[in-house]
Order: C-alpha cells, then structure tokens, then sequence
C-alpha cells in the first residue's frame, strides 16, 4: 500500500514540478481566458444590461471562463501522457512495481492540481475586471474545481490510452471540446441559448459552470445537489473508464 502511494506521490509531484517550470506554459494558458474576460466582458456588457435591468455581465462570465479553464486544461493531461509515451518515461513507469490504476491517479492528481492552480490565477485575475465573488462560496467552490478537473483529467487520460498521434489527438479534443464549452452556458447563461436549451442538460459542464456561479455569486439556475450529483456522477465513471482504458494499454 506505500508503495502505490509512494507511487501516485511522485506523479503527481513530477506534474507539479513541470507545471511550475514551464512559464511560458502558465502565460499561454492563462492569456486567452483573460482575452475573452476583456473582450467579452467589454462589448457584450451593455447589451446583458440592457436585457437584465443593470445586471453585470462580467459576474456571470467570470465562472463559465474558469471552468473553461478547467476544461481546457484537464482535458490537454492526455497530451502530456502521449508525450511521455513518445519520450520512453512512460515505458519505465510502466514496469515500475507499482499497479497501473495508481500511475493513472497520480498522473490524474497532477494534471488537477495544476489546473485548479490556473482556475485560481484566473479567479484572482477576474477581480480587477469588478467582478463581485461570494468569497464565502469559494470553498464550495474549490470542491465544484476538484470534480470537474477530475472528470476532464480521466477523460483526456482515457482518449490518450487509445491513440498514438499526438496530433490526431488534439483535432478530436478541438471537436469535442468546443461543442461541450459552447453548449454549457459558460458564455451566455442558460436561459438565452434558445432551440438548443434541450441539449444543454447532456453537457456535464453545463452542472460545472451552474456551479461554479451558484457557489461564487449566487446565481445558479438549477439546484446545487443536482450539480453535485451528476458532477460526482460523471466524475466516477471517467475515473472508471480512464483506468480500465489506461490498464489495457500496452
């Protein structure tokens, strides 16, 4: 049992440590989210106005940015996994006397402590667009984070388990990613999206970002349990489908 644990402790450091080495990657990552907060924020403000009675546009961004962030970089784990595939680390953790669902928990732990990390930053850098956060809410937040950057992690592990083209890879994460970010009211909220209201209740990142805004400016259109549930829900069967996927790989 230490040694497993021992195991998913070094993986999950080794991803910390590359994170936080790599700046330019933080930069890179953080500099579309704050585009979009401007850019945005700024020209659709004055029409969710006008259309809201005075309300704030930017406090209903904010949260649909950071769990893009979320899914953005939780989903992108997998290419760092193809990565080490192509550079022989994976081959020798591999035959390390340690089970494969523990090399896929640590890899998993990494990839969402680095992207909560980034979803901070961004939680941090929204403050000087005016936004007003429930601050008490942040921890009910930090748990909505750690289930919707565990979900994404496990996906993005899973999809990586099954390819070998990194490039192949991120075309299907472009096509998966965008419908699920568009459809999940991340940019516009739920009761705007027209004929597509039906399909946004299949989005898991739909109960994310409803979180997400329910937890840091009390604004959440559906109940919290409910956002809980199917998170958690989705949450177990990625984690399910991502080791059993990551175990069979050769």
């Amino acid at each position: 049992m230490n040694k497993q644990l021992s195991g998913i402790y070094i993986l999950w450091k080794r991803e910390v440590i590359r994170f936080f080495r790599a700046k330019s990657r933080i930069v890179g990552t953080l500099a579309m989210p704050f585009f979009f907060l401007l850019i945005l924020g700024s020209g659709f403000g004055p029409a969710y106005a006008a259309e809201n009675g005075g309300g704030n546009y930017m406090n209903v961004l904010a949260p649909g940015i950071i769990g893009m962030v979320l899914l953005f970089s939780s989903i992108f784990s997998g290419v760092r996994v193809l990565m080490d595939r192509e550079f022989g680390f994976l081959k020798e953790i591999m035959v390390a006397p340690i089970s494969r669902t523990s090399i896929m928990l640590g890899i998993t732990l990494g990839g969402v402590t680095t992207s909560t990390v980034q979803a901070f930053l961004l939680l941090g850098m929204s403050l000087l667009f005016g936004v007003q956060l429930n601050l008490y809410g942040i921890p009910l937040a930090v748990l909505f984070m750690f289930l919707i950057s565990t979900s994404f992690v496990s996906l993005g592990i899973a999809l990586a388990s099954k390819m070998d083209d990194m490039h192949g890879f991120q075309l299907i994460n472009n096509f998966l990613m965008m419908p699920i970010l568009l459809l999940s009211g991340a940019l516009v909220p739920l009761n705007n999206l027209g004929t597509w209201q039906f399909i946004i209740y299949l989005d898991p990142l739909t109960y994310g970002v409803d979180a997400l805004r329910g937890s840091l400016i009390n604004a959440s259109q559906m109940p919290l349990w409910l956002d809980f549930a199917v998170l958690a829900g989705f949450c177990i069967a990625c984690i399910t489908i991502g080791a059993f996927l990551f175990s069979q790989r050769e």
